[in-house]
């Protein structure tokens, strides 16, 4: 099949001729006079709320109302799944404990921004401060209980199986280490943002989410109505990560909701950029402690992780993701024995959330650092290590011993072609002559991963052709820079005959699409494309039913001529239908893979660093990935996927963390304090595409929106303790910045 018919990006040219419709540019007639909202919020980590004093803030010329956590009329909203500790909710508006700062303690609407946000400022909020837990091991603990009536901290707690003893003993070589991945803001170029509109009872709400449908059935549950009543709709978004999913809106969207109907008037809010580094959630925050076995001719034996997650002051869906250790812990190797444990607590910290990757960048992360490491302890070339263990291309479907099952893969030879294309042998030779001969610091840093992608619940797509032989394809994945009316144009088009210019995608409107699973964990071409390819192929048969009884002949003897886009009795296509005399029809189509199992994408990348022994300052001088998607529907797009996710590598290895002081205080709240790379920080990037399709969807795709950042991040990691190897240094935790480095270097000696 040929999908590349369709050049160029269809969602492109509005937006660069700025014609997008972001949520605070929005001007529709339903929005006409609304409310500004602005969230007052906490400066405590953990306090007790003694006193809210409003008046002032009422008392100023635009203020129509200021609603505290008590007023507000809305159930608290609860942990992002059932397997999480229910007694852990948040509530909407703080009412008599915050958490973490940066929690809501009560919203102004005002007739302008600017009165909301000077109003704001003179809410009086006392508060009587309260122990502040940010350690993991001692929120496990116990000691200090953030929701005291949960009684625990633990949010979440699952293990396998561990590993016995025997097998730890049975294996000459063992490696300890320890791996903190550090907490990131996601930092999308659009913070949050949401305007409300009643109608009567009927609500219309403009989220800026990555799941529309979540966000109208949150909205909906939280204010006790009924279903059907809340039109979700999320116009341009600028950017996700796993930000704008989980439930698909915030707490504020809700508070909104209320108080447009309270009010009898349009609301709309919008955070600030310093806002959103506080109250957008945060992602990875999480510490792995791993051991690696096997013998000195390069066999690994056993392997086992304990993770402790930072949930934040409430769980969402950060508190998930050690969840992915049980999907693809083990990497690309065949261990004979492993175990995996997940564990996750409350902290005084913004919640954190599925942010690009999930956990798939930390599992994979702590097995390439533990391969690395594994492999200087017995002497050998990393790549050769990897190669010693990899499942081999003819073992798929692949039982992991942690229980997940691999489609579909060829990994020994993702590592030969990022060999190949960095040119690894003589980067070797290079760096040992760099070695004798001083100067910068060489280093290089090998990674091969796989991650989950897809998978749970499927999608389904309404396909329907209009009386004029236009097409339109409703779909509940909702598109925020992916290139989904590109992509599923083109599939719909490649099956009805037509130009995928005659083919409209619809998304992101309950109206239309009151259910869907949205965009996320890399789902949207595996399930919403096949919905759509399905919808299309059911399309085709309602077609030939019509066009058979206008024909006046058996469905059987009516064919579809895809190049002719027409319809005809087998043996006479002069007399024939095309697509526009068939008047309008409907289908819908659902697809969800067996057994809801997900697709296993990978890929290899190598990084080759250059670092100053004077400063530590780290040069990152290549970096180069093989990424193995399944079948690549559209090549320019699934670049660009990788690109964007080597990017956040970078960020992530070098330079990101947001960071907080001993009392719980943020401290990079601003670009000037989190280091977010430009095009200056990174190189040109040289990617390779592999296809090995996989067997669980039609389309044989799998995702690839975060590739990047799974496969690069442990190998700049890698590359950049390769080059200090010299020094006997054998851990610098992330980001790894300049001081960090240089530090290490002092300090061996």
């Amino acid at each position: 099949m040929d999908h590349t018919s369709f050049a160029g990006r269809r969602e492109d040219p509005p937006l660069l001729r700025g014609l997008g419709t972001y949520i605070d540019g929005l001007r529709p007639p339903e929005l006409e006079g609304a409310l500004h909202a602005h969230f007052v919020r906490s400066v405590e980590p953990h306090a007790h709320i003694t006193e809210i004093d409003t008046s002032e803030a009422v008392a100023m010329d635009g203020v129509v109302a200021v609603y505290t956590g008590s007023q507000v009329d809305g159930w608290p909203l609860p942990p992002r799944l059932p397997n999480m500790n229910r007694d852990l909710w948040r509530p909407l508006i703080a009412v008599d404990v915050v958490r973490f700062v940066g929690e809501a303690v009560a919203v102004v609407l005002a007739e302008s921004k600017g009165q909301a946000a000077d109003a704001a400022e003179l809410v009086f909020v006392d508060y009587d401060p309260l122990p502040v837990v940010l350690d993991l091991d001692e929120s496990r603990a116990g000691t200090t209980i953030l929701h005291e009536h949960a009684g625990t901290n633990v949010a979440l707690d699952w293990e396998l199986d561990p590993v016995p003893d025997k097998a730890w003993a049975a294996c000459e070589v063992t490696v300890e280490l320890e791996l903190r991945h550090p907490r990131l803001a996601p930092s999308p170029i659009e913070p949050l943002a949401g305007a409300v509109a009643w109608d009567g009872d009927q609500c219309t709400a403009w989220v800026c989410s990555q799941r529309p449908a979540g966000a109208k059935h949150v909205i909906e549950t939280l204010l006790g109505l009924e279903p059907g009543t809340v039109r979700a709709i999320a116009p341009n978004v600028g950017g996700g990560f796993g930000a704008k999913g989980g439930w698909g809106c915030y707490p504020e969207d809700v508070v909104a909701a209320w108080a447009s109907r309270e009010l009898g008037r349009p609301v709309r809010w919008t955070e600030t950029r310093s806002e959103a580094a506080l109250a957008m959630g945060h992602g990875r925050a999480s510490t792995h402690r791993i051991r690696i076995g096997g013998d000195r001719d390069g066999t690994i034996k056993a392997y086992s992780v304990d993770a402790l997650q930072d949930s934040g002051a409430y769980p969402a869906m950060g508190t998930n993701i050690t969840n992915n250790l049980r999907n693809s812990g083990t990497g690309v190797y065949e261990i004979e024995v492993a175990s995996v444990r997940g564990t996750s607590v409350v902290t005084n910290t913004t919640p954190t959330v599925a942010f690009r990757g999930a956990g798939r960048p930390e599992a994979a992360h702590d097995i390439e650092r533990a391969v690395d490491r594994f492999a200087a302890a017995i002497g050998m070339d990393p790549i050769e290590v990897r190669l010693h263990n990899m499942i081999p291309a003819d073992a798929f479907p692949y039982r992991t011993p942690i229980g997940s099952t691999y489609d579909s893969g060829n990994y020994p030879e993702a590592i030969r072609r990022v060999v190949a294309a960095a040119g690894y042998e003589q980067l070797r030779a290079h760096q040992a002559t760099r070695r004798s001969d001083g100067g910068p610091l060489l280093g290089i840093g090998v990674s091969c991963t796989v991650e989950i992608t897809g998978g749970g619940e499927g999608e389904t797509a309404t396909g329907t052709l209009g009386a004029d032989g236009r097409f339109a394809f409703v779909v509940g994945t909702s598109a925020h820079g992916q290139g989904h009316e590109t992509t599923f144009a083109a599939l719909a088009a490649e099956v009805l005959g037509v130009d995928p210019a005659m083919v409209d995608i619809i998304h992101s409107d309950t109206a239309y699409a009151p259910y869907g699973g949205g965009t996320t964990g890399s789902r949207s071409a595996q399930l919403g494309g096949s919905a759509a390819h399905g919808a299309a192929i059911d399309l085709v048969e309602a077609a030939r039913n019509r066009a058979a009884d206008l024909l006046e002949a058996s469905s059987e003897d009516t064919v579809f001529d895809r190049e002719a886009a027409a319809f005809h009795v087998v043996g006479t296509p002069a007399r024939s239908l095309g697509w526009g005399e068939l008047g309008g029809l409907e289908v819908e189509h659902k697809f969800s893979p067996e057994k809801r199992a997900g697709s296993f994408a990978f890929g290899a990348c190598i990084a080759v660093v250059e670092i100053d022994p004077e400063t530590g300052r780290i040069d990152l001088r290549k970096l180069v990935s093989v990424d193995d998607a399944g079948t690549v529907l559209q090549p320019v797009l699934a670049e660009g996927q990788v690109h964007g996710g080597l990017s956040l590598a970078v960020g992530a290895a070098l330079f990101e963390e947001m960071a907080y002081s001993p009392e719980g205080v943020p401290l990079t709240t601003t670009f000037a304090d989190y280091g977010i790379p430009s095009a200056a920080e990174t190189p040109s990037f040289e990617t390779h595409e592999m296809e090995t399709p996989s067997p669980l969807n039609p389309l044989g795709v799998k995702g690839v929106g975060e590739s990047g950042t799974v496969v690069a991040t442990p190998a700049i990691h890698n590359a950049v303790l390769d080059a200090l190897a010299p020094f006997g240094v054998e851990h610098i935790d992330l980001p790894l910045t300049s001081e960090k480095v240089w530090a290490a270097i002092s300090q061996s000696g």
